[in-house]
């Protein structure tokens, strides 16, 4: 985006970027993450040269509360998982039955997602969970593309600030030791994107995306799942109200 002319600029889709999470008092890893998301929005949110096109924000203490107000506002959701890591969790349903296009691997209920709103629904990237061994085993063969390269150098390099600090956060990437394969899946991650930028600005085809979204979503009722739960798990049916 730096190193953009005039006119590339002026086909830059705006975005807004939100992150939201907390880490587990002992998980290191996650605590130098959130700490990355602050310099890099430090960094992005006073860049004179990158201005309106890009702003990052962290949420703190995320929680239902405070989803119960970006859900609703979103227009892409990132779920990003590595495939075959992620549980079926509840959050990717709520942005869908709010309207909110996914960007996502086909990870957890993503998997049940795309089964009822159809992949052509979402932008959808990354190795496949059976794909993900095999990838494993190819360890530092595997080869990273430049750009995530470049990102990771610019870590190292304290281009963000906090060098020494983020320094075991970048060990976990490079030379083999890509257990999440980020670096094999940057270029899909990507291509997701740059899709999800041609789609928005053609109002047409992201409202009808959206439409569907929430059209198929009724699958992840809570209604739907307590009765299956009942009937399937518990062996329990419904009594008539006495009043």
């Amino acid at each position: 985006m730096k190193n953009m002319n005039e006119s590339e600029r002026r086909k830059v889709v705006p975005r807004v970027c939100i992150i939201g999470g907390k880490a587990a008092p002992g998980y290191e890893i996650a605590k130098k993450i959130i700490k990355l998301c602050h310099a890099v929005a430090e960094k992005v949110n006073n860049d004179a040269e990158v201005g309106d096109l890009l702003k990052v924000i962290f949420i703190p203490d995320y929680n239902v509360s405070v989803a119960e107000m970006v859900i609703p506002g979103s227009d892409l959701s990132q779920h990003i998982s590595t495939a075959g890591h992620e549980a079926s969790g509840t959050g990717s349903m709520k942005f869908l039955m709010n309207g909110c296009l996914l960007l996502a691997t086909a990870d957890g209920s993503t998997v049940e997602i795309i089964e009822e709103i159809g992949a052509e629904n979402m932008f959808l990237f990354g190795a496949k969970a059976h794909e993900v061994p095999k990838l494993r085993e190819k360890g530092a063969l595997y080869g990273v593309p430049i750009q995530f390269a470049r990102v990771i150098r610019m870590v190292r390099d304290g281009y963000f600030g906090f060098k020494d600090y983020f320094k075991s956060l970048c060990d976990t990437v490079e030379e083999g030791k890509d257990f999440y394969l980020l670096g094999s899946d940057f270029s899909s991650y990507l291509e997701a994107q740059a899709m999800a930028d041609r789609e928005f600005v053609n109002e047409e085809k992201w409202t009808r995306m959206s439409i569907l979204s929430t059209g198929g979503s009724g699958r992840f009722s809570s209604d739907r799942t307590i009765e299956e739960y009942a009937e399937q798990t518990w062996g329990i049916k419904p009594c008539k109200c006495p009043f």
